[in-house]
């Protein structure tokens, strides 16, 4: 009887097999990008840029706009930081800024105030201000504040066009 209940057990373990044993592999786990730290050349330059742009997030979209209390568009929001800060003017549109004076600077060696581009075909059509660790701060869009997103976030990675460095 023992070796009856035995058998018996072992034909429904089987049974709830499904008789193949398929062994599935992990998915491989893709983590957040690494963003290598790249020391500015002026850090206090640098860090009174990006202690200023963090302190308008929140701040109100506006196109065209330019100050904290009208809001910012993209543009204005980096013109307003640069001129308060460190006395700098710069051009006004995002597609001005990118072809502003200043090396290009590839996506590993970002540093903390670099001006970061975005848009589609060639065209740049968006800038924001590069804090380090893969973040920048920007005015996005009508209806929206300015706010901290990620480069490689799916819609701003795949419209990344490149960067500038403005501090020398």
């Amino acid at each position: 009887m023992r070796w009856l209940a035995i058998g018996l057990g072992c034909a429904l373990l089987a049974a709830c097999g499904g008789g193949r044993e398929t062994v599935r592999r992990p998915a491989p786990t893709v983590g957040p990008r690494v963003w290598p730290v790249v020391e500015p050349a002026d850090p206090v330059s640098a860090n009174a840029v990006l202690m200023r742009a963090i302190s308008l997030v929140g701040t109100p979209y506006r196109y065209g706009g330019n100050t904290p209390e009208s809001g910012f568009d993209c543009s204005g929001l980096v013109n307003y930081v640069y001129r308060d800060m460190l006395a700098l003017n710069l051009p006004r549109t995002s597609r001005d800024l990118a072809g502003f004076q200043g090396p290009k600077i590839a996506p590993e060696r970002l540093a903390a105030a670099d001006l970061v581009f975005f848009g589609s075909s060639g065209s740049v059509s968006h800038v924001g201000i590069y804090v380090g660790e893969g973040r920048f701060v920007h005015a996005p869009s009508s209806g929206g504040t300015v706010r901290l997103d990620r480069l490689d976030g799916p819609y701003w990675r795949d419209h990344y066009s490149g960067a500038k460095r403005v501090l020398k």
